[in-house]
């Protein structure tokens, strides 16, 4: 380091923690770096560094971040301390400075720029991949891979990554791409963490905080919340739950009592954060000074100052403004950017002191809080509701406790009749994050590689993404497996062998005098056993817990069917097939009353009630027979067995003897299993690969390994429909179109409706327009029907939702016109406009007629006006963003806040 630099006066700024100062010796030794750490650790510092060391030495550096939001909030902190001649950005919205020695850019930018060889990677020192723990995401991790392996090799990379448990395993691929690779892994938080669970107690009609846990271990007190009843508080005298989910109103009047405000309070659906918002203002709640909402509403206004004031109305601009200002707000991506950027920079500063948010916000933007509030342990998925892994919580709770502010961050679960204590316990005291590699070869990628390489090569690239350094660790531990497996059947099969005679013989007769007792007549007897079961019964359950309650009786495909609940509140549906004896009541609870049972909270309570109860011995009603008094075949019942007679019977290890011989049964098809394991990972992306290349021959994009014009065109396109795009321009479908009209079709390639409220039906502003975008549906048709028939991931179909309001907004019509009547959010109509600029441009770069690209260039222009250009907040406008630096995924915070969406709001606890 040189004494007065740029890069000594960087770390001189504070004192450094131990991982820092490792890192930054790790950067200036040249080598690759891994640094995983918790959030708010300062791993920035680290990036930061080496971005000045590169200034010193004249050459370039690249800062990637997942999404735009923060390579726009990177970029002004670079600009801070370098100065904007010294810093440029690029995103799918803005190209600034793009020639700058530091240059800021979502990691889809430099993935395409290395795809296409781009002139501005010359010179290029040091690549930043931030948040480089990304590479698992499902939809966008293949990209981090991509840049990994494809960077240049005399460019140092420097991987910043939230803790993560496997981190050593990343770095051993790092390094067996990269070279050398230093490793610096920081476990200890800077704010400590306390974990806290928040409970509505009815009888003391008070919230009760307590600790999550205490010394590291689950606090013994957690247990007595998830029961106690408040008995005779119901209908009828029977009793309801003492505890329940504390409101969001009086979770805040708590947390701002205890002085644990500014907080994050997490509600996994943007209409909750909605709600939540406005039920506080419309309390009366207040959480700022006069002095504070005066500054607040200053920043309000810078933002949105570049909206007209119909924009404004329609986006219920003052009744945003009017929360803000009382230091309430919500954040979700279902607002305009401009709205959410007023929300970031209040919280930052301290001005707003509760933010109703989506898991987004934990997503990378820097807006920590000293307390987080988690409302709900469960998150929609789609089409289910599924518990937050560790990593999840981990992610959300992070935010909790600012440094050099508070001493100590502050995460609040809410208790909730679905989640029990000990699982709020786990996910607080869990330190487990495995990074998985969700790389997977894609259309583009594979034009890609055949444009720069061979055969062998290709495949070589391939057989260096984390998926496949993973695959070979798990192939590797599946053949310990094996050989560990072959030798126990071994050893099982001396036990397998009597010399008093043939066990495995002595074992068919033992098994078909078993399945015999399984006949037809014994089956009816269970059957009208489990048929006589009454709702309320308590029976023996083979499982861990004893023993169950009926909770329902039906029949199903002419079979008895019933569902039980155990103690844990753990519903299980059994059919009398699933029964080897018939079923007997040992006890009896009454039932709740109203009967709902498929309601949780019915379950939940008679769980409660089963715990309580006394279980007996089997007392059979009246008429009920058992399954083995029934059907005697003539007389078979009191024959001697065959197999009592075998040789092997009357040997004294016979049960030993078929033990063994189930064992050895038993494990040689666990190798077979095996067997078709190993073969299957060991090739698995290979035939991918393969696969992929078999389908682009097949539609005209690849001759032999040589693309054609169509595959050049394929390997320029970034885009989850990147084949489908291709083929429609291809097709002529794009051409002869107006502008608008060229809009409103290509954006059936962008949109995909996602909420669960039905899409309306599909209005064209033209015949000639609908006939094209029924064409475009054929196509995808035809393309999905061959992936089909090779095993590939189907490409998404057209969808014609936002043809209107596309075609009206390149037209120049104003936002209250666009969106009226629609079921659409001023952030969901930002973001999908956004997505259609960036595949218009790239229309624009790789259609064969000059008109249609000209239509294409123009379309894309068209639309970047009113609210779309006053989200692009830092410079840039529309055709500076180069082919190269065409981002056309969408942000994660998009497409991670897409289902909520489709997130219905539920019962709201306000």
């Amino acid at each position: 380091m040189m004494p007065g630099s740029e890069e000594s006066q960087l770390t001189a700024d504070f004192v450094l923690d131990r991982f820092q100062l490792d890192a930054v010796a790790a950067v200036d030794e040249g080598h690759a770096v891994l640094v995983s750490a918790p959030t708010g650790s300062g791993k920035t510092v680290v990036a930061e560094h080496a971005v000045a060391r590169v200034l010193a030495t004249g050459r370039k550096a690249f800062y990637t971040t997942p999404i735009k939001a923060l390579s726009n909030q990177k970029y002004r902190d670079l600009v801070a301390r370098h100065g904007a001649d010294r810093v440029g950005l690029l995103t799918g919205d803005n190209a600034v400075n793009a020639n700058a020695p530091v240059v800021v850019m979502t990691t889809e930018v430099l993935r395409n720029m290395l795809y296409a060889a781009s002139p501005a990677l010359d010179g290029l020192a040091c690549v930043v991949l931030d948040e480089v723990h990304y590479l698992q995401d499902a939809y966008r991790g293949a990209v981090w891979e991509e840049v990994i392996i494809h960077t240049p090799p005399d460019v140092q990379l420097v991987c910043l990554s939230a803790t993560v448990s496997n981190a050593e395993e990343l770095a051993g691929w790092i390094a067996s791409v990269r070279g050398p690779t230093s490793t610096i892994v920081e476990t200890h938080r800077p704010v400590e963490l306390l974990h806290h669970y928040l409970v509505g107690d009815r009888v003391l009609d008070h919230l009760r905080l307590v600790p999550t846990l205490l010394d590291g271990r689950p606090n013994p007190e957690g247990s007595s919340f998830d029961a106690g009843d408040v008995p005779g508080t119901r209908g009828r005298g029977r009793p309801r739950r003492r505890y329940r989910t504390p409101r969001r109103l009086e979770v805040v009047d708590r947390l701002a009592a205890e002085h644990l405000l500014p907080a994050i309070y997490f509600v996994f659906s943007r209409a909750g954060c909605d709600d939540a918002a406005a039920a506080l203002l419309d309390s009366g709640t207040r959480l700022t000074t006069r002095d504070e909402a005066e500054q607040i509403r200053g920043i309000a206004e810078r933002h949105v100052e570049s909206l007209t004031d119909a924009d404004l109305d329609v986006l219920h601009y003052d009744r945003f403004a009017t929360a803000l200002e009382a230091g309430i707000a919500a954040h979700h991506a279902g607002m305009v950017p401009p709205f959410k950027e007023a929300v970031e920079e209040c919280f930052s500063s301290g001005l707003v002191k509760v933010v109703f948010a989506t898991e987004t916000l934990a997503l990378g933007i820097n807006m920590p809080a000293r307390s987080v509030v988690i409302e709900n342990l469960n998150k929609f998925r789609g089409e289910r509701h599924e518990p937050l892994t560790p990593a999840e919580y981990t992610q959300l709770t992070g935010r909790a406790g600012r440094r050099g502010l508070d001493p100590v961050g502050h995460a609040v679960v809410l208790w909730s009749p679905f989640v029990t204590f000990d699982q709020v316990a786990a996910l607080a005291s869990s330190r487990r994050f495995t990074l998985t590699s969700a790389f997977r070869p894609t259309y583009n990628m594979a034009a890609n590689l055949v444009r720069r390489h061979g055969p062998d090569e290709a495949h070589r690239l391939l057989e260096q993404s984390f998926a496949q350094y993973q695959t070979d660790a798990s192939v590797t531990r599946l053949v310990a497996r094996r050989l560990e497996r072959r030798r126990e059947v071994r050893e099982q099969q001396r036990d397998a062998v009597c010399d008093r005679g043939d066990v495995a013989e002595y074992r068919r007769l033992v098994e078909e005098e078993r399945s015999a007792r399984r006949s037809p007549p014994a089956r009816s007897a269970i059957d009208d056993a489990v048929s006589r079961l009454q709702p309320g019964d308590i029976v023996p359950a083979s499982t861990a817990y004893g023993r169950a309650a009926v909770l329902s009786n039906t029949r199903r495909h002419g079979q008895a069917r019933v569902r039980l609940v155990n103690p844990h509140a753990k519903v299980l549906t059994r059919h009398a097939r699933d029964f080897e004896a018939a079923p007997e009541p040992i006890g009896r609870i009454a039932l709740p009353e109203p009967y709902r049972p498929d309601d949780p909270a019915f379950q939940h309570e008679v769980a409660d009630l089963l715990r309580r109860a006394r279980g007996g011995k089997p007392h059979r009603r009246s008429g009920a027979r058992s399954a083995g008094t029934e059907g005697s075949h003539d007389g078979a019942a009191d024959a001697v067995p065959e197999s009592e007679q075998h040789p092997v019977a009357a040997c004294p290890d016979a049960r030993r003897h078929l033990r063994a011989a189930a064992q050895v049964e038993r494990i040689e098809v666990e190798l077979a299993d095996l067997d078709r394991r190993i073969e299957g990972r060991a090739d698995s992306l290979a035939h991918r690969f393969d696969q992929i290349l078999q389908l682009l021959e097949a539609w005209g994009h690849l001759d032999g390994w040589a693309l054609t014009r169509r595959g050049r065109q394929l390997a320029g396109t970034y885009h989850e429909c990147d084949l489908l795009v291709v083929e429609v321009l291809a097709s002529g479908l794009c051409d002869d179109l107006a502008p608008a009209e060229l809009a409103g079709l290509i954006s059936g390639l962008t949109y995909e409706h996602r909420s669960r409220v039905p899409a309306p039906p599909p209005w064209f502003p033209s015949t000639d327009l609908r006939q094209r975008f029924e064409q475009m549906e054929a196509l995808a048709e035809a393309l999905n029907d061959d992936e089909a028939s090779l095993g590939l991931p189907l490409t998404r179909r057209p969808d014609p939702t936002f043809v209107p309001l596309a075609h009206a907004w390149a037209l120049g019509q104003q936002l209250d016109d666009v969106l009226a009547d629609e079921d659409l959010t001023g952030g969901d109509f930002v973001r999908n406009v956004r997505l259609l600029i960036d595949l218009l441009r790239q229309v624009a770069n790789h259609a064969d007629r000059a008109d249609t690209r000209h239509a294409a260039g123009a379309a894309a222009e068209g639309l970047f006006h009113g609210v779309i250009a006053a989200s692009s907040a830092v410079g840039g406008a529309p055709g500076e963003a180069s082919a190269a630096s065409a981002a056309v995924r969408p942000d994660a915070a998009d497409a991670a806040d897409a289902a909520d969406a489709a997130e219905p709001s539920g019962p709201d606890p306000t």
